[in-house]
């Protein structure tokens, strides 16, 4: 499995994350259509918030991050976040 985690924060992060919280179960649809996904969780922090992906395999990860990117550019531009810090690496332990 594959996992990645994009980390958003600074100018306009947190309206960012009021977004995704307003608009959660469309979030949440969008990330269950990704091929081989696993789980996701999204977290507000103090400065805005991250997310979490898994997936079965790289492809997986790649399609949810560029689903991300396409979600935010139609829906939440307005909000001004920069683009995530993006970490992406191989699962070692995951626990259901």
């Amino acid at each position: 499995m594959q996992a990645v985690l994009r980390t958003y924060s600074g100018k306009g992060a947190k309206e960012l994350f009021d977004v995704l919280e307003k608009r959660a179960a469309e979030v949440e649809e969008l990330l269950r259509s990704v091929k081989g996904f696993v789980g996701y969780t999204l977290t507000r922090s103090d400065d805005g918030g991250f997310s979490v992906t898994v997936c079965n395999d790289k492809a997986g990860v790649d399609e949810s991050v560029q689903k991300a990117k396409d979600w935010i550019a139609k829906n939440a531009a307005d909000a001004g976040a920069a683009a995530p810090k993006v970490t992406e690496g191989s699962v070692i332990v995951h626990v259901k």
